[in-house]
């Protein structure tokens, strides 16, 4: 009852809260400043730069510091390996972006990186250095693989070293044209490429990098590459079908073709060989040159239907001029007169209507005159200035003082063919001096008008006697040299058919119309 008169308790006092907080701020900081205490210091990538710039730099006591357990031959194993490869520089960086630390456990991984060495071979290669974690730090977990991943203890790297072999000489098809049973006079072509190019076909040294076990070759791992095979523009189906032509033939008889889109080289036969006159010989190109006149006098006005005169004989600077067989064809034209080869006509007309400086001008546009360089040693045609008219009619009909080889007029037939005069060549065209190389078109109304005339000597005029396949278009020449009423005289015959143009010499032969025209209808008949 008397409860109430008990004295009250003091209020229980509350216990304060922030030590609960500041506990349980302090266990994330705590936790964290132990996993900063125990994170493995640095990274991969930077263990992994510092190593590979000591590699390059040869300083093996610092590369040692950053691997976990380096044997007692990791300096040996290094020397030897640059020694054995003769190496004198040497790189290793790290590959980036991708040369980074990839994780392969929860303490180990790998950083990938570039070697490039350089000296008797230069040699790039990939490899890998493997990390495990020591004492919190990075390190690398070194075997003779970090070195070259097919290195190991029993294995080696090293550099071998030979000659390697001739350069293979290549007909235009991949056949091979520099061996002992290749026909002979390309046998000469690939000679005179060997003394155009004679750091292409020098010996050369050969390397290769092996791996090695026992003595024995596991696998190669890198090698110099051998030389890359000449080919050439040669047609062997058109180097037989030339041959053919010439085989019967006793008096030095050559043969050249060329393809008049590109000026490639197709076939060069001697008959017999030993000199290799159709890219050597100089001969007066006799009336073949007509072709060259016949341009020039059609870019001057002449029409192809125009009459001109052809007596038989025509006394020009003092000198007598005749026609083959003293022939007098009276007057005729232009066309029939190129047809029948009139001498009198073109050493008269050359003086009158074009004088030597126009015909020089001309000549040169069919590349009299130009070095050319077509990969074998070869002569330039030659124009020299004339003198005066009997000179200048005398180079009007392609005699006197100029003179051309079978390339140089296989190149002019060509040049009617194609509309421009292209550089004969018989090699790839990044190996040929590109000033040779450049095509020199001619006038539209002259390839127009040749194209009329040189199908005429096939169907109506000099060689309309011999069987020429359709579509052939050419000129005799009949070149005389040495002295007397009766000189001696060269054999020639020039012309296209398709995209073949060709040239046919015979020394000594006689009439153009009875010896070289006929070995020129063979060719093509022979031809695939």
């Amino acid at each position: 009852m008397y409860a109430h008169l008990q004295p009250e308790r003091p209020p229980r006092r509350k216990r304060p809260k922030w030590p609960w907080i500041c506990a349980a701020l302090l266990v994330p900081t705590v936790a964290a400043a132990g996993f900063l205490w125990l994170r493995t210091a640095g990274s991969p990538e930077s263990v992994a730069d510092t190593y590979l710039r000591a590699w390059a730099d040869e300083d093996y006591n610092a590369m040692r510091e950053l691997v976990a357990e380096p044997p007692l031959d990791f300096e040996r194993t290094h020397r030897l390996f640059l020694k054995n490869l003769k190496a004198e520089r040497a790189s290793f960086t790290r590959h980036v972006p991708n040369g980074v630390f990839a994780s392969t456990g929860a303490d180990t991984g790998e950083v990938t990186f570039k070697a490039v060495l350089s000296g008797a071979i230069d040699w790039t290669y990939g490899g890998r250095l493997r990390f495990v974690e020591r004492d919190r730090t990075w390190k690398i977990a070194w075997t003779p693989a970090a070195v070259h991943p097919d290195l190991t203890k029993s294995r080696t790297i090293r550099l071998i070293q030979d000659k390697g072999p001739a350069t293979p000489v290549l007909a235009a098809d991949g056949s091979r044209i520099d061996t002992p049973d290749a026909p002979g006079s390309v046998q000469q072509l690939v000679e005179g490429m060997k003394q155009t190019y004679p750091d292409r076909f020098g010996a050369y040294a050969r390397a290769r990098i092996d791996l090695v076990e026992g003595g024995d070759t596991v696998k190669t791992l890198h090698k110099t590459p051998d030389k890359e095979p000449l080919r050439t523009t040669i047609d062997l189906k058109v180097h037989r079908a030339g041959a053919a032509a010439v085989t019967d033939m006793t008096k030095p008889t050559s043969l050249v073709a060329v393809r008049p889109s590109t000026g490639e080289i197709l076939a060069v036969v001697n008959n017999p060989g030993g000199f290799n006159r159709a890219l050597l010989g100089k001969y007066p190109p006799g009336s073949t040159f007509k072709v060259v006149t016949a341009s020039a006098l059609v870019a001057e006005g002449l029409r192809p239907d125009e009459r001109v005169a052809c007596p038989a004989e025509q006394n020009i600077g003092g000198f007598p001029f005749h026609n083959a067989g003293f022939k007098d064809y009276g007057t005729l034209p232009f066309r029939d007169a190129f047809a029948h080869s009139c001498n009198t006509t073109f050493g008269a007309m050359g003086v009158s209507d074009l004088g030597k400086e126009r015909l020089a001008k001309v000549a040169e546009s069919f590349g009299f005159g130009a070095v050319i360089a077509p990969g074998v040693p070869a002569v330039r045609a030659e124009f020299p200035a004339p003198k005066d008219d009997t000179d200048l009619a005398s180079a009007a009909i392609g005699q006197g003082r100029v003179l051309a080889s079978p390339l140089n007029m296989a190149s002019v037939a060509a040049a009617i063919a194609d509309g421009a005069w292209r550089p004969p060549r018989i090699v790839p065209k990044d190996i040929v001096p590109d000033h040779t190389l450049r095509p020199r078109p001619l006038e539209k109304a002259v390839v127009t008008a040749l194209r009329d005339l040189m199908p005429a000597v096939i169907t109506d005029g000099t060689a309309h006697a011999v069987h020429f396949p359709t579509g052939t278009a050419g000129k005799t020449g009949t070149a005389e040299y040495g002295s007397g009423k009766e000189p001696p005289a060269h054999s020639w015959f020039i012309g296209y058919r398709k995209d073949v143009a060709f040239a046919v010499v015979v020394e000594g032969g006689g009439a153009g119309s009875a010896v070289a025209a006929p070995i020129a209808a063979r060719f093509l008949t022979e031809l695939p």
